[in-house]
């Protein structure tokens, strides 16, 4: 009787496993789906060089970005952005184009 009990405990413990490794798996794959939907934004630009929200891909350093979309402010408008060079693909940041700050070309 007792095997039979500790066999249904390890089944159960197997099985809570599985479905606790399968929740993390999905909300993986969703965060990566956002991810793309927000680099998928990067795209459409409507005349602007950037959208007001920039995903960073991988190779872009503020620099390139700055100089992309016309924002030499991107630390001062981030300040979630604590040292320049700790920038990653997925990080999220603000945009305001230098034309906009002026009050439109």
């Amino acid at each position: 009787m007792a095997k039979r009990k500790y066999s249904w405990c390890f089944a159960l413990l197997v099985a809570s496993a599985l479905l606790w490794s399968r929740a993390k798996t999905s909300e993986g794959e969703l965060v990566a789906a956002a991810g793309e939907t927000l680099a998928n934004a990067n795209v459409i630009n409507r005349g602007m060089p950037c959208e007001e929200i920039y995903v960073v891909r991988d190779g872009e350093t503020l620099q390139t970005i700055s100089a992309k979309c016309e924002d030499p402010f991107i630390l001062e408008n981030n300040p979630h952005i604590y040292d320049p060079d700790d920038v990653y693909p997925g990080l999220v940041i603000t945009i305001t184009p230098f034309r906009e700050r002026q009050g439109g070309a």
